[in-house]
């Protein structure tokens, strides 16, 4: 068996954690891209319980808030675990995106005025429905990975790095956190 050289062991991937404002900028980034996450509640439970759920906003604090119904499984096991993880995927470009956090519910009417849109009226009857609620997600910690050039020039990359024989270096992670 041959041994690799010292260029092929190095990290297939590229570490960069992200603080504070590069950390909410990527929050901002990926939502904008796919705004629809795998919102996850009661985490010591298995099988997780794991649903679709969209981001209304990042905020220029790093939070993310969603609209809910007061009524909903998601809202109640909040109240008993406030923990939740966060999964986004936005596979056209390769970026993913794991965020724990706390959760708060609130029925605060101007952050509700401020978050509404057409879409969500298929799920409430109106910004005044008495079961709309708000869920403000505080990032404690995440992880994410990405890649530095986009899909195409990805595959393209992937291609050449398995017909030549090295190791492929593609791609950056990191922690992210926005403390």
């Amino acid at each position: 068996m041959e041994k690799k050289s010292a260029d092929s062991q190095k990290a297939a991937s590229e570490v960069k954690n992200l603080t504070h404002q590069e950390a909410i900028d990527k929050f901002k980034e990926l939502v904008k891209h796919e705004s629809i996450c795998l919102f996850t509640t009661q985490l010591t439970r298995v099988p997780l319980m794991t649903r679709p759920m969209g981001v209304q906003k990042v905020c220029d604090q790093g939070n993310f808030w969603f609209l809910s119904s007061s009524e909903s499984e998601k809202n109640a096991e909040i109240a008993i675990d406030d923990r939740v993880q966060l999964f986004f995927m936005n596979p056209s470009d390769s970026e993913f995106l794991s965020v724990y956090g706390k959760a708060t519910i609130s029925r605060d009417q101007a952050k509700i005025d401020e978050l509404w849109n057409p879409i969500a009226n298929a799920w409430f009857e109106g910004k005044d429905d008495p079961r709309l609620t708000i869920i403000k997600v505080t990032p404690e910690e995440g992880f994410y990975w990405d890649t530095k050039n986009g899909k195409l020039v990805s595959m393209i990359k992937i291609l050449a790095s398995a017909v030549s024989g090295k190791t492929l270096e593609e791609g950056v992670e990191g922690t992210i956190s926005v403390n």
